[in-house]
């Protein structure tokens, strides 16, 4: 099956997975008087903190909550979402139930998200009744209800999008590769100037998921629940593509950049021909920030690129649920989805249905052209089903880390 086919297919059938179960929420609750609760609460926000654009647009958003809504937003600042679910884990198991929690909201997707839906780590559903939910587009968004192939059932609200997105500075990489082949082939032709994040690395194993949705015998089997059986056929190819891949990349493929952030250095350094990112504008936040040329440039693969959105949950035992609920409801706001989709800000893609708005707030979204920003926008190819995660991550390690 061709690739390009994939989007309309798979989405089209994660669509309506989510959005039979997102009809079966609880109705919307009474918005004033949650708001009401929320007045005087503290909400610990845990959200990844590996970003100084990131950090101070939550805290942007933290000024104006307690503004407007006069709920105080506490940035818990994270380097793995991972841990903050064994604790909320740790906490149901001593029997830390009610409001006895240490978590109001957690910044969440993928893996993290299925295993504390799968484990009961969360609240009731809540995103239904967020006023500011109506603006999501989630005809044409269908990942704002299908987390990683798993329906997120109003346990999560969207938040931002994101979208594997290569990046090159255009004098030294004219022709930039748009599809796996050519991929492979600037490498042949370029030893040791492509990598990849060294895997488990976020960024390393999106490009694993990357190549595995371009090479496997039945992409539709991968928004399934992996098995044995089934896993080592889709992913045969992924390991050959590989195994001829890595002897032509950067230090013959027996080390890897650490992160995308290195990877991007060794770009600038002049070591790397390209880097990568989950964030479709980053290479323009670089260069902004003058720690890119203006000649570098972004693009996507062709026939599609791997995307999903993030979200934020609210644990099942959060202290200040009803404050969770007004942050959740403001960063799904026009004002604040525009700031952070905003380049010189972070730069991060919107949820929201910007041609549904009312046309005082889609100005929000109009904005000059900035050096380095994605021109073309590929196909979103959907994320395999969260169990592949784990697995694809293990047998890297066991086949090529030194």
């Amino acid at each position: 099956m061709p690739i390009a086919r994939l989007p309309k297919l798979l989405f089209a059938t994660l669509a309506l997975i989510g959005c039979a179960s997102f009809a079966a929420e609880v109705p919307a609750r009474d918005w004033r008087t949650i708001e009401s609760k929320a007045k005087g609460q503290t909400v610990y926000f845990n959200a990844w903190a590996g970003s100084e654009a990131i950090n101070a647009y939550i805290q942007w958003a933290a000024t104006e909550i307690q503004r407007q809504y006069g709920v105080t937003l506490k940035h818990v600042k994270i380097s793995d979402a991972a841990v903050v679910v064994s604790r909320v884990r740790a906490e149901k198991q001593a029997g830390r139930d009610g409001t006895a929690g240490t978590v109001d909201l957690i910044w969440i997707n993928g893996e993290n998200f299925a295993a504390m839906k799968r484990d009961g780590l969360l609240g009731a559903p809540f995103v239904s009744g967020l006023p500011n939910f109506k603006w999501v587009d989630t005809a044409n968004k269908p990942t704002t209800l299908v987390d990683f192939s798993v329906p997120t059932d109003g346990l999560e609200s969207p938040w931002g999008m994101a979208q594997l997105t290569f990046f090159a500075d255009v004098q030294r990489l004219p022709t930039p590769p748009q599809d796996l082949g050519a991929f492979a082939a600037l490498a042949a032709k370029n030893p040791g100037r492509l990598s990849y994040p060294r895997p488990p690395d976020f960024h390393g194993t999106t490009f694993l998921k990357q190549v595995l949705l371009g090479t496997a015998p039945d992409p539709t089997a991968l928004t399934q629940p992996a098995t044995d059986a089934v896993f080592q056929t889709q992913t045969k190819p992924l390991w050959a593509y590989l195994d001829a891949l890595h002897p032509n990349l950067w230090r013959n493929g027996q080390q890897f950049p650490n992160t995308a952030a290195a990877m991007t250095q060794m770009m600038a350094d002049g070591e790397l021909l390209m880097s990568l990112t989950f964030n479709p504008n980053e290479a323009a936040n670089e260069i902004a920030a003058k720690r890119l040329p203006r000649t570098v440039k972004s693009w996507q693969f062709k026939d599609g690129t791997i995307g999903n959105t993030h979200f934020v949950a609210i644990p099942f035992n959060a202290p200040s649920r009803a404050g969770a609920q007004v942050v959740a409801n403001f960063f799904l706001s026009p004002e604040a989805q525009a700031k952070k989709a905003d380049i010189k800000v972070w730069g991060d893609p919107t949820v929201l249905a910007v041609g549904r708005l009312p046309a005082d707030l889609q100005r929000l979204f109009k904005g000059d052209p900035q050096a380095g920003q994605l021109v073309v926008t590929a196909p979103v190819l959907p994320e395999p089903h969260a169990s592949w995660v784990g697995l694809i991550e293990k047998e890297w390690i066991r086949r090529y880390a030194r």
